[in-house]
């Protein structure tokens, strides 16, 4: 009887410095998705500006409500997703007074999609959400990327 070999396990943890290239790799790679999709919204900005901006952690707004994470996701040694999220409070006077989890970047690298690993990563971002006190998460994404429509049907 053969042994089936065991999956090699997948980590979601806060990003540190050392994860900047493979970042800015799979960012890249969702920008220039993004570009065939909508050009006159997205285009593909210079990998200079996104390494800096992870490897400086410059990624996150000043003014957010003072908490913020990029998380990714290890897969045995090799960064193949990431998030960045953040706290905010809606600017809407309607609204009532409550702190939402906002979704600001989401990606997957093109060889590790269709894997459950983006639901996955959205869950983590959801989790560390209410763990800082949001009731909601919000995010923004383009309709034409079919690729992301049922990835979002986790959110509360």
């Amino acid at each position: 009887m053969s042994e089936v070999p065991n999956p090699v396990a997948i980590t979601i943890r806060p990003a540190v410095a050392e994860d900047s290239d493979a970042i800015v790799r799979i960012y890249l790679e969702s920008a220039e998705h993004h570009a065939s999709l909508d050009p006159e919204r997205y285009w593909i900005p210079a990998v200079e500006m996104i390494s800096a901006r992870y490897r400086e952690g410059r990624q996150h707004r000043p003014q957010t409500d003072g908490e913020n994470i990029t998380l990714v996701v290890d897969l045995g040694g090799e960064i193949v997703g990431f998030i960045d999220a953040w706290l905010e409070r809606s600017p809407d006077p309607m609204h009532r007074e409550m702190l939402y989890c906002r979704i600001v970047e989401f990606a997957v690298g093109l060889a590790r999609q269709s894997q459950g690993i983006g639901q996955r990563l959205l869950q983590a971002a959801e989790d560390w959400g209410r763990e800082h006190g949001a009731e909601l998460a919000s995010l923004e994404y383009l309709t034409a990327n079919t690729r992301a429509g049922g990835t979002f049907a986790c959110f509360w």
